[in-house]
């Protein structure tokens, strides 16, 4: 239990509102609120207050969680003594989540732009072929590919503004951090509380995967109509944007989650090899956009928009099988 319950539970035991206990140590509600949604901790002074209040040792209050922050950091190794570890607090650690949180959304949106931006160019296709606006062919093969490029500039921008927000914080991928009382056990506790949110995107996100396959199917049945194969596709490519959106969002709140407790990628070794392969993925995912360019320039009509959108996922796939190859390799090095 954690010091946050430990209050809540204190209080309720002794029969007292938030505001009965903020008038016995002369504080406001709003103080007792935020020690007991974990927002701030109390000081020392408040500690030793609310030990001769409740009647409770500081031990009681402290000692549990203590040791889980004492876990939740990592000591040094013999080979790094020399590096400093840097110190979070809670504040820190609440607004580095919270900006996350807020953030979450527009990289989501932002990425699911590139994926939805050979959309325009399909539309204009079609309607060129249909004409239901008095589009011909020359404006669809104009004002499609400018469509599609500004929704690539919108994302890139969006991602720019964004990744500048959060620069502040990227010493949590590459330097040693310790947490400061009370901030494992409240991320542990808000890590806990996400996992249902992250567990419901996940398995939404997937079945839009597969069922973005059924627009293909249907429209297979018309294998003459380019109309109807360029529709299959232009909601094939919708279904998986929306998956994307659900995988990037809650993939980044539960990723500050990990930054803070220093798990799955963020832990003492995974951030050395994480610093020596940012150029490697830097160039990559370069790559494999012009790759995804390439194959839509290129084709001679709009059916190559159609298929270029598959470099994304081949290309996130084959990027994870590199790095578990690199990683091993870091890990032989490392042990060597």
């Amino acid at each position: 239990m954690i010091l946050s319950e430990k209050i809540m539970e204190l209080r309720k035991k002794k029969g007292w509102s938030q505001e009965e206990l903020a008038e016995k140590l002369d504080i406001s509600r709003q103080s007792v609120s935020k020690w007991e949604s974990g927002a701030s901790i109390p000081d020392i002074d408040r500690i030793l207050a609310l030990s001769r209040l409740f009647e409770v040792s500081t031990d009681y209050l402290l000692k549990d969680e203590l040791q889980l922050d004492v876990a939740s950091s990592v000591e040094p190794s013999e080979d790094n003594q020399e590096q400093t570890t840097r110190s979070i607090s809670m504040e820190e650690a609440n607004r580095f989540m919270e900006l996350k949180r807020k953030l979450s959304w527009r990289i989501a949106a932002a990425i699911s732009l590139f994926i939805l931006s050979p959309v325009p160019i399909l539309l204009f296709d079609v309607w060129s072929v249909e004409e239901p606006f008095g589009i011909n062919g020359d404006v669809a093969g104009s004002v499609g590919p400018a469509i599609m490029l500004m929704l690539v500039a919108v994302g890139v921008v969006v991602l720019i503004l964004c990744g500048m927000q959060l620069s502040k914080y990227d010493y949590l991928e590459k330097e040693r951090i310790r947490l400061e009382y009370g901030v494992a056990g409240i991320t542990e506790k808000k890590k806990e509380e996400f996992a249902p949110v992250l567990r419901g995107s996940v398995a939404c996100g997937v079945a839009l995967c597969i069922l973005g396959v059924v627009p293909i199917l249907m429209t297979g049945a018309y294998k003459e109509s380019v109309v109807a194969n360029q529709y299959g596709v232009i909601l094939l490519l919708c279904m998986v944007a929306a998956a994307v959106f659900l995988f990037v969002r809650s993939g980044i709140i539960n990723d500050s989650f990990d930054k803070l407790l220093q798990r799955e990628d963020y832990t003492r070794e995974n951030k050395e090899f994480n610093r020596k392969a940012s150029p490697f993925a830097c160039a990559y995912w370069c790559i494999v956009t012009a790759i995804f360019l390439g194959i839509g320039f290129l084709t001679e009509d709009s059916e190559g928009w159609g298929y270029a959108w598959v470099v994304w996922p081949i290309g996130g796939i084959l990027f994870g099988a590199l790095m578990s190859v690199m990683r091993g390799i870091h890990r032989m090095k490392e042990k060597e």
